[in-house]
C-alpha cells in the first residue's frame, strides 16, 4: 500500500512552540524534530544531487541522538513516534513498526501513530491487522482526510484477504471504501487528488451508482487546470455513459477528445460504439 503521511504531518502535531514552561526533554525532541524535518526538505530539493554518502551520515548522526534521547527518556511516546518514523523514511520498516508500537503503548491516542502502524502492516501485508489502526486513527480524528483515504485504499487493495476472512461481506467492504473516499473528498475539498480517486471509486464497486459517477467525473471536469485533464475526464464520462446504454451522449463526448496523449484510450471507447466511429 502507497504511504502518503509526510514528515510535516508528523511535526505538527508532536512538535511544539517555545513556551516559558517548555521542559528540556521537550526541547530536546523538538530540535530533533527540526532538525529531521529540514535534513529531507533538503534531500528533496537535492533530488538526484543527493550526496548519498552525507545524507547517510547525516541520517545516521540524527538516529544515535535519537537513541540517546529515548535511553534518557523512555517514556516518551512522541520520540518514540518521532524516531519511528525517521526509520520508516530510510527503508527501516521492521525496526520503525517496533519504535511506533511502542509509542503506541506509551500513548495510545496519538491518531498519527496509528495510522502510521496502519501503513507499516499494510505494507507488510498484514491488512487485516491494519485497519483497526486505521479505524482508530479516524476516531481519534475523524475531521482528518488522510485517515479516510488510507482506509480507502486499503479495503479496496486487499479486499480479497478481508473477504477470505470471513470478517466483511462484498456489500460491507464496497459501502465502507466508498464512504471512505468521499468523506476523504468532503473533508479536503482542495485536494484533487482525493477527488479523483472517489471517482475511481465507483469502478470498484460490484453495484456502481453510474448517474453518482458520471457527476463526480463532470464535477473533477469543471475544477481541470490543463486541456489533458479536462478530456481525461471526459473519457470517463464517456466510459460511463457507455456502460449506461448512453451510445449517442457518448459519442459527443468523444468527439471532445483531442489531445495525441489521450488517443489510444479514446480509441479503446471508440472501438465499443456501435455504428460509425466517433472522429
Amino acid at each position: 500500500m502507497k504511504k502518503i503521511i509526510c514528515l510535516c504531518m508528523l511535526c505538527a502535531p508532536l512538535a511544539w512552540g517555545e513556551p516559558a514552561g517548555e521542559t528540556m526533554s521537550n526541547h530536546t525532541l523538538r530540535l530533533l524534530l527540526e532538525r529531521q524535518r529540514a535534513l529531507f526538505v533538503e534531500a528533496g530539493k537535492q533530488g538526484d544531487k543527493l550526496d548519498g554518502d552525507s545524507f547517510q551520515a547525516q541520517v545516521q548522526a540524527l538516529a544515535h541522538n535519537y537513541e540517546m534521547f529515548l535511553r534518557n527518556n523512555p517514556a516518551s511516546a512522541e520520540g518514540h513516534a518521532a524516531y519511528g518514523y525517521l526509520l520508516g523514511k530510510v527503508d527501516m520498516r521492521k525496526e520503525s513498526l517496533v519504535m511506533l508500537m511502542k509509542a503506541n503503548r506509551l500513548d495510545p491516542k496519538i491518531p498519527l501513530v496509528k495510522n502510521q502502524v496502519g501503513n507499516l502492516l499494510a505494507e507488510a501485508g498484514k491488512p487485516l491487522e491494519a485497519v483497526s489502526y486505521f479505524l482508530a486513527a479516524i476516531e481519534l480524528a475523524p475531521k482528518e482526510p488522510l485517515y479516510h483515504y488510507q482506509l480507502g485504499m486499503l479495503l479496496v487493495e486487499a479486499r480479497d484477504d478481508f473477504l477470505k476472512a470471513g470478517e466483511w461481506t462484498r456489500a460491507s467492504l464496497d459501502r465502507n471504501m466508498h464512504a471512505a473516499f468521499q468523506q476523504a473528498t468532503l473533508l479536503a475539498p482542495d485536494r484533487l487528488e482525493f477527488a479523483y480517486r472517489y471517482a475511481e471509486s465507483f469502478y470498484d464497486l460490484e453495484h456502481p451508482d453510474w448517474d453518482a459517477a458520471l457527476k463526480a467525473w463532470s464535477g473533477l471536469e469543471e475544477r481541470a487546470e490543463t486541456p489533458i485533464e479536462r478530456e481525461t475526464m471526459r473519457l470517463h464520462a464517456a466510459n460511463i455513459l457507455l456502460k449506461q446504454g448512453k451510445i449517442d451522449h457518448a459519442r459527443l463526448v468523444l468527439t471532445l477528445v483531442s489531445e495525441p496523449a489521450l488517443e489510444t484510450q479514446k480509441q479503446k471507447l471508440v472501438a465499443q460504439l456501435p455504428g460509425d466511429s466517433a472522429k
